[in-house]
């Protein structure tokens, strides 16, 4: 059976004319084409415009969402506060943002094919977009930032470029905010700077917020790998914060996003945080693309991983084994299995079974619930890890206008062959819901998104797997 392996990035997937066995060294054909059109396929049948808009547009143009200027994961309490809006829920007026974006990996971890899909107001059925098999890269897309009043008013089009001269681009797309996910950039600032011995992970960071910011907490003194855990492994916006004001303490964030456009990920950036907090996260940006090559980059196959523009070879070797390793085990140890993997739910009717990944025994209790910080889940998850598939070793993200999730799927011993990325980016977030989802029961941690992610998840392991 074939085996591959995919990033799902957003909705961008990679186009004929991928990797070839020469490029990659593996031997194994190159499905690109093959890969792309399966993934459209798979993001059109999920219909996500078929949602409810718990915000929607208001009569005159007028909207009950604006572009916000924070936007933060919200922890167990803050979801338990959040009031459904007093006008009637739409149903959702137009196709969502949504960029996606696969890898296939042989079984060392060298790419061998990519997929990169888009789907927009302006592109409804999907658009495969066309990818350079040397560079894993594209400069046939005119990304803009997201910005929540645009979409919503302007035919889901932005106004503001993310890279300069791609104004005569073919693919105009707004990219949607990557929420959480971005703490993977955080989380490879630090080890960069690790690698560099500017930052011991080891030693105690003094976190002294000024100003204070209720969603970044109050001061604390704490281990750098412990912050690097929670933020991680929990979301904890508190440790994300810690660290983004570790980063500018040392004034290295110009560096880190000059690392990220040397290396051939031009749309992975950090801007406009507050320096005092580390608060103010809404100027990040991630594309599927370039979010899927910094996982390639991460999970670490032998030699070249692909030759950036200017023809320069990117290897693992730009951060250390015991960085990649230590980075892996930590996405491997996520708490928070539920977009497009739904572990965490084991055994509901709702929502749709999703990637069939092991929950990893970190958050199971004795009678085999789940509890991640201050997020409490009811269901006994033994089953689902009985009948596991697949490791998955990712970060989800989730505001009122994102639903995001990307990471690394592995298959564990005896079970279909699968070696794969995936990132999804949509601006479908906690303020979209499926017209069936059910009530959530008192005291527990709520479902987060429409469960089309998972469908789409599950859509995508067994493509991969060969099903």
């Amino acid at each position: 059976m074939l085996r591959r392996a995919f990033v799902v990035l957003a909705t961008s997937l990679i186009a004929a004319g991928g990797m070839t066995p020469a490029a990659t060294g593996s031997g194994q054909a190159d499905n690109s084409g093959r890969l792309a059109q399966e993934l459209r396929s798979a993001i059109v049948a999920q219909n996500f415009k078929d949602v409810i808009d718990l915000t929607p547009p208001e009569p005159g143009g007028r909207v009950s969402r604006a572009g916000a200027p924070e936007k933060y994961d919200y922890t167990a309490e803050e979801l338990a506060r959040r009031v459904t809006p007093a006008a009637d829920p739409k149903p959702l007026h137009q196709t969502p943002n949504m960029d996606a974006a696969v890898i296939e990996l042989d079984d060392v971890g060298r790419p061998v094919s990519m997929a990169n899909v888009l789907l927009s107001p302006q592109y409804p059925n999907g658009v495969v977009v066309p990818l350079n098999k040397k560079s894993l890269s594209t400069d046939e897309v005119r990304y803009r930032w997201w910005d929540d009043t645009e979409w919503d008013l302007n035919g889901g089009k932005g106004t503001r470029d993310v890279l300069p001269g791609r104004e005569n681009a073919p693919i105009d797309f707004s990219s949607p905010y990557p929420a959480s996910v971005l703490k993977l950039m955080v989380g490879f600032g630090v080890l960069r700077l690790a690698d560099q011995g500017r930052v011991d992970l080891d030693a105690d960071y003094v976190y002294d917020p000024d100003p204070v910011r209720s969603s970044c907490g109050g001061k604390s003194v704490k281990k750098i790998r412990q912050h690097f855990d929670e933020m991680i492994t929990k979301s904890q916006n508190e440790s994300a914060c810690a660290l983004i004001k570790m980063i500018h303490d040392l004034k290295a964030w110009d560096e880190i996003n000059k690392t990220f456009a040397d290396l051939g990920m031009p749309t992975l950036m950090v801007t406009g945080t507050n320096p005092g907090n580390g608060g103010r996260w809404i100027g990040s940006n991630m594309s599927g693309v370039d979010t899927a090559k910094l996982l390639l980059l991460i999970n670490g196959g032998p030699g070249t991983l692909w030759t950036t523009e200017n023809g320069k070879p990117v290897t693992r070797d730009v951060l250390s084994a015991s960085s990649r390793r230590f980075l892996l085990k930590t996405l491997g140890d996520q708490g928070h299995n539920e977009m497009l993997s739904t572990t965490n739910w084991c055994g509901r009717d709702y929502p749709a079974p999703g990637i069939p990944q092991v929950t990893p025994q970190r958050w199971i209790k004795p009678d085999g619930t789940v509890t991640v910080g201050d997020a409490v889940y009811d269901r006994d998850v033994r089953p689902c890890n009985a009948a596991a598939e697949v490791t998955f070793a990712h970060k989800t993200g989730w505001v009122d206008t994102t639903g995001s999730d990307a990471g690394i799927v592995k298959s564990l011993r005896g079970k279909d062959k699968r070696n794969y990325i995936v990132v999804v980016f949509c601006n479908l977030g906690t303020d979209y819901v499926d017209p069936q989802r059910p009530a959530d029961p008192p005291g527990v941690f709520p479902v987060l998104y429409t469960e089309k992610y998972a469908k789409l998840g599950k859509a995508i392991d067994r493509i991969v797997a060969g099903l």
